[in-house]
């Protein structure tokens, strides 16, 4: 055994002896009306912020309050800023985005399957996601469109988190929809063997994916300013208006 993996097999269980020794320190959840004590007071971790619903949520969803929002909901707005990419296609900004991200594709590295991400480090699972996402070649666009959804949605709502760190994650969970699993198959027939994996879609890997997203779309959002799309929902028709500044 190599001394890399050594150190990593005493890490693991120092944090998991760690883990397991409840701190009195740490009696309350920081969510308001929350009566559940944090997880470093208990033995089910060492987050000294939130319990265990609220730490899940707030891995999964980039807030310990508020939920993603659902792909009905963003329909109408990816809808509308795909659009608005293909009519400007020929803006520089827009050109510099898709280039930047098609730049994030060709740097990924190789392509690793989905049930081979074990043990890696988020950063390098974030890496992965990006070669998934060149492997199935995803249009760029698509993904410059997932991040304009998420900050006309975001704008729209007056209920919003206004985080960036939600924003990363609520953009890095579509994305990494776009291409997320392995699949493979054996065989023919009623003997035929199939494997269908796909990676977890939390923690910190969202926020690699939402941090490299945000680098290359950084440029358009500085350009554009306020950009208004026309978006058309189920029972009305309404106008987005976002500030990319």
């Amino acid at each position: 055994m190599s001394t890399n993996w050594i150190t990593k097999r005493e890490r693991k269980s120092e944090v998991k002896a760690r883990a397991a020794e409840p701190s009195h320190m740490f009696t309350r959840c920081r969510v308001v009306g929350c009566d559940r004590p944090a997880r470093a007071g208990t033995d089910d971790g060492l987050d000294t912020r939130f319990c265990r619903q609220h730490s899940d949520h707030y891995s999964r969803h980039g807030s310990p309050y508020k939920r993603s929002y659902t792909a009905k909901e963003l329909a109408p707005y990816r809808k509308a800023a795909l659009a608005w990419l293909e009519a400007n296609a020929e803006d520089r900004w827009v050109r510099n985005a898709v280039d930047r991200v098609e730049t994030l594709y060709r740097t990924a590295g190789p392509h690793i399957e989905a049930f081979r991400l074990r043990g890696l480090s988020p950063e390098v699972r974030a890496k992965a996601a990006w070669a998934r996402l060149r492997k199935a070649m995803i249009d760029p666009r698509r993904v410059v469109a997932a991040w304009l959804a998420v900050e006309m949605i975001i704008a729209a709502d007056p209920k919003a988190e206004t985080k960036v760190e939600y924003k990363h994650v609520q953009a890095a969970k579509l994305v990494h929809k776009m291409a997320s699993g392995s699949h493979k198959s054996w065989g023919d027939g009623p003997d035929a063997t199939e494997l269908h994996v796909y990676p977890r879609s939390r923690g910190r890997l969202l926020r690699h994916l939402g941090r490299d997203l945000d680098g290359v779309v950084s440029l358009l959002s500085s350009k554009v300013g306020k950009l208004k799309v026309p978006v058309n929902s189920t029972d009305k028709k309404s106008e987005a208006r976002i500030d990319l500044a």
